[in-house]
């Protein structure tokens, strides 16, 4: 197994080849407005530093989010580009897994929440249960609107934006390709795993820590919309 593993759903555009058994390289490079710039150079890093050549990859993961449109677009275009182009699968895995993985061990068997910035003075969030699965979420809302946000521990950078609305910081990261690519060659590991379900349906409980295809979870619509007819100007 030689695993790709990239995320651009938050301003952090992280990346990581794993081997299946460990992480072999990673890159991450904080910047909310450069995803498209930062990110092909930061694979050809990964990849060059490992020693390996972008034939030699079986898989590619990517975070589906949640997140802005247009960064989270960045890496899910990326992934099913270098996936048609190498003849590889490619797999998807919520972006607030990835974080709550991370933070799982400081949340200390705890239920806690897992936030990532949704601009408009919103958050993404999902809340897991002490061993890290997810029990409620994805979801998108003002910090005040959260079940509970200001009782349970909460991990993310984002939670930063907002020490008065949330409860207790346990992790102040970003979500990382590392974390990511363990997720998934564990998942590949599994002996018949297959992709689980479309990213649209994250919202049942239980459903935390699954390959999904590579679509990117929005929860709501873009800033940028088509523009409508042009009004009709009559003279007075």
């Amino acid at each position: 197994m030689l695993l790709l593993a990239f995320d651009t759903s938050t301003p952090a555009v992280t990346v990581a080849l794993h081997d299946g058994q460990r992480v072999l390289a990673e890159t991450v490079t904080v910047d909310a407005r450069r995803h498209g710039e930062l990110l092909a150079p930061s694979i050809a890093k990964v990849i060059a530093d490992a020693g390996a050549e972008p034939g030699d990859l079986t898989a590619i993961v990517t975070g589906v989010g949640p997140g802005p449109y247009t960064g989270l677009r960045v890496g899910v275009v990326t992934a099913r580009v270098f996936g048609r182009t190498l003849g590889v699968p490619v797999y998807g895995v919520c972006t607030l897994d990835v974080l709550a993985r991370a933070a799982g061990p400081a949340a200390a068997g705890r239920e806690f929440l897992a936030v990532t910035d949704a601009r408009r003075k919103e958050l993404y969030w999902a809340r897991y249960d002490g061993p890290g699965s997810r029990i409620a979420g994805p979801a998108v809302g003002r910090p005040a609107d959260i079940p509970d946000g200001a009782v349970l521990p909460v991990a993310g950078q984002a939670v930063a934006l907002y020490p008065d609305e949330l409860g207790e910081p346990i992790w102040r990261e970003h979500p990382s390709a590392a974390v990511l690519a363990e997720l998934a060659a564990e998942r590949l590991s599994v002996p018949g795993t297959g992709v689980g379900e479309p990213a649209a349906d994250l919202g049942a409980p239980g459903t935390g820590h699954v390959l999904l295809p590579p679509e990117p979870l929005y929860l709501r619509r873009p800033d940028a919309r088509v523009p409508g007819p042009p009004k009709r100007v009559t003279s007075p």
